[in-house]
C-alpha cells in the first residue's frame, strides 16, 4: 500500500488504505481543523521530531459502555468523585494541556 504524503489541504486519504500496521499519511500540521477532522475519521497523529505520522489501526481499541465492566477498585474511585467526565467543553485546553504535562519516566508530553 502507499503512504499518502499531506499538504495544506486537511483532507485525509480513506482508513482503509493504511498500511497493515495503521500509517496513513505522513506530513500536514496539527491545526485544529485537522485534529477534528482526524479523529471523526479514527485517524490520530503519533511522532517523534517535526513531521507528524497518521495512524488509524484496525482493529481499533474501543470501549463500549454496555460492555464495560468496572473494576471495584476503580468504583471506589469513582466514587471519590476526584475527577469529571465530560464532551466537548474545551478541546484548545485539553490539547494545550496534553501538550504541556510531562509523563513519569517517559521523554516529552503526550503531544510534542
Amino acid at each position: 500500500m502507499a503512504l499518502f504524503a499531506l499538504d495544506k489541504d486537511i483532507n485525509f486519504p480513506p482508513v482503509h488504505l493504511a498500511e497493515p500496521d495503521g500509517l496513513l499519511a505522513i506530513g500536514g500540521d496539527l491545526s485544529e481543523a485537522r485534529l477534528l477532522k482526524a479523529y471523526a475519521m479514527g485517524i490520530f497523529p503519533w511522532f517523534e521530531g517535526d513531521t507528524p505520522l497518521w495512524w488509524s489501526p484496525n482493529p481499533r481499541f474501543v470501549l463500549f459502555p454496555s460492555e464495560l465492566q468496572v473494576s471495584k477498585s476503580m468504583r471506589q474511585l469513582l466514587k471519590r468523585k476526584e475527577f469529571r467526565f465530560s464532551i466537548n467543553q474545551d478541546f484548545e485546553q485539553v490539547i494545550c494541556n496534553c501538550k504541556t504535562t510531562f509523563r513519569k519516566d517517559q521523554a516529552g508530553t503526550w503531544i510534542t
